[in-house]
């Protein structure tokens, strides 16, 4: 069955004891045990709760895992994963990465005897130089926020492999409809769900998966321990929100497409960074690894004043951190998601104050186009 129809038709999509096709929300904080030996499947929701398990099931079944785990927040879910680490283990990192994560890892995972290395990850030879025998974790974005750069996947795992490395992915921007890592041999994949699973900006949640077992089985315990447990009705929202992912994601990637090849040809714009742009950096890699490509683009101006007159004059998309929803998405880097990163750690890696990063709704595009012409002209 094609991954379109599981997002409607999956094991949760009538529920058994009523008929009712939506999931019910458990709004249970303890269950009552009639066994006083035995105790039943659910006993104290931060251990489990029927309406996150079924998000839960339905991600790891979405990405061909065995287990999924929903978290509070984004950044709750790679913390948790994070914590299969010990001291004195070395994480090997994309430097192009989500400025949340790049302070887990040099602001709270160092005070831990954690250590770290940035690397390109588009450099599978900087990748395997980079790798020491205390490296534990190799961790990718792909595509990358915000420069979409792209990681070769299949490469990655071979050399994390041969040096007995798990291999974490953040799989936001793709979600498991456009790009499906466990499939290719990655050990942990992780989600801000708040952004397209969910959809609507009306929610804050993380999912992990896992295809191992034994895996599974230690990240459930450091879940449980943690504590950082999703809500049941923020797990309701994700799980209604993936109903419509494929056609969300879908209208929004071809939007995407014709928004890039639009600025591309602007002689205000100095780059645009979309993979399906023939000439972008790893298109060709990410073709072979993924069905389509996303939503998400950024675009660079000449300088922080230009940006500041675009954004003054942009008037449909919402100038605001976060991405994938209904609503056009229009964030800055430098400011936004990359604030908890040095200004020279940034510049370093081509995240520069004219950057601008575009997270395509569901707006008619001749509307969405009009308006970055108007406001370009400002510019």
């Amino acid at each position: 069955m094609d991954i379109q129809t599981k997002l409607v038709h999956n094991q949760w999509q009538i529920d058994t004891q009523t008929g009712a096709v939506s999931v019910p929300i458990h709004h249970a904080s303890t269950f009552h045990q009639f066994d006083f030996d035995t105790f039943g499947k659910y006993d104290y929701s931060r251990s489990g709760n029927p309406t996150r398990e079924a998000l839960e099931e339905t991600i790891a079944e979405l990405e061909g895992g065995v287990s999924g785990f929903a978290f509070a927040s984004g950044m709750a879910a790679i913390s948790t994963a994070f914590l299969l680490l010990s001291k004195g283990d070395h994480v090997l990192i994309t430097d192009d990465v989500y400025g949340g994560t790049y302070r887990i890892i040099t602001d709270v995972l160092s005070r831990f005897g954690i250590e770290h290395t940035f690397v390109d990850m588009t450099d599978l030879d900087a990748v395997a130089r980079h790798i020491r025998p205390n490296t534990k974790v190799i961790y990718m974005e792909t595509p990358s926020n915000p420069l979409l750069k792209i990681t070769d996947i299949r490469g990655v795992v071979k050399l994390a492999k041969a040096h007995g490395c798990l291999t974490f992915l953040d799989n936001t921007f793709a979600t498991p409809l456009l790009q499906r890592p466990l499939d290719l041999g990655v050990d942990v994949v992780l989600h801000s769900a708040t952004k397209f699973l969910a959809g609507h900006s009306d929610v804050i949640a993380g999912l992990a998966v896992v295809k191992d077992e034994r895996l599974a089985k230690q990240l459930r315990k450091l879940q449980y321990s943690f504590g950082a447990v999703l809500g049941v009705q923020d797990a309701w929202l994700v799980l209604r929100g993936l109903k419509t992912l494929h056609v969300r994601l879908e209208h929004s990637s071809r939007s995407a497409m014709q928004l890039a090849q639009f600025l591309h040809r602007h002689p205000k714009v100095a780059h645009v960074y979309y993979p399906g742009l023939s000439h972008h950096e790893g298109h060709v890699i990410h073709r072979e690894q993924a069905r389509g490509f996303g939503a998400v683009l950024s675009f660079e101006l000449e300088d922080e004043q230009a940006v500041r007159t675009f954004v003054q004059h942009a008037h449909i998309p919402i100038f605001a951190v976060s991405l994938g929803a209904v609503e056009s998405i229009l964030s800055y880097p430098a400011k936004m998601s990359h604030a908890a990163m040095p200004k020279a750690e940034r510049l370093r890696r081509g995240i520069t104050d004219g950057l601008l990063r575009i997270s395509v709704g569901l707006e008619a595009m001749d509307d969405l186009m009009a308006d970055f012409e108007q406001a370009l002209s400002y510019v």
